[in-house]
């Protein structure tokens, strides 16, 4: 299993559609920088989010998770309330081969700030527009900017396919559209 290469990750993206909308250099002026680098692609987040809310005083169960824990909200800011977490999309939407796995890692810009970008991998054909938790640690408000970068994607390639791909089990959280809580 090797990490993969920028020519590899435009290839992937230019041929197979593995990632559109598609940017194939390091956007940074004025920005948190996203598009493709060296060996990775950092994704954007979108202006759609879901922040965390304690107002209702639900327990919080990831087999019975209470949708009312969660403000909608939409906008080019997402200010995250201190010690809280707020969900939100890519805008990329993301089609892996069988052959790859993907992980995710948070930005330093934000991590330096104190929030943490916490994404699972990409499983072999998992599909869709990726739900990013973000974690606000600090004691502060914290803000997020819509369409510019969030986080890093890195390609993984197996030298052999795997036996049962995401696509394969019909994972719950296949070809996700928008923002997808908790789900058993």
């Amino acid at each position: 299993m090797g990490l993969k290469p920028d020519h590899w990750i435009r290839r992937m993206a230019l041929e197979h559609r593995m990632i559109e909308p598609y940017e194939d250099r390091q956007v940074r002026d004025g920005v948190i920088s996203y598009g493709v680098s060296s060996y990775g692609y950092d994704i954007r987040v979108a202006e759609e989010f879901m922040i965390f809310t304690n107002v209702h005083s639900a327990i919080v169960d990831p087999k019975n998770f209470d949708s009312k824990s969660m403000h909608e909200f939409r906008g080019i800011v997402c200010v995250i309330p201190p010690n809280s977490f707020a969900l939100a999309r890519t805008v990329e939407y993301f089609r892996i081969p069988r052959k790859v796995l993907t992980v995710c890692l948070g930005k330093s810009t934000y991590a330096r700030c104190g929030l943490i970008v916490n994404v699972t991998p990409f499983e072999p054909e998992w599909e869709g527009f990726v739900t990013l938790e973000i974690s606000n640690t600090t004691p502060l408000p914290a803000k997020i900017y819509a369409h510019e970068g969030i986080a890093q994607v890195l390609f993984f390639e197996a030298d052999e396919e795997c036996e049962v791909s995401y696509a394969d089990k019909k994972g719950k959280y296949q070809k996700q559209k928008r923002i997808i809580l908790p789900k058993v």
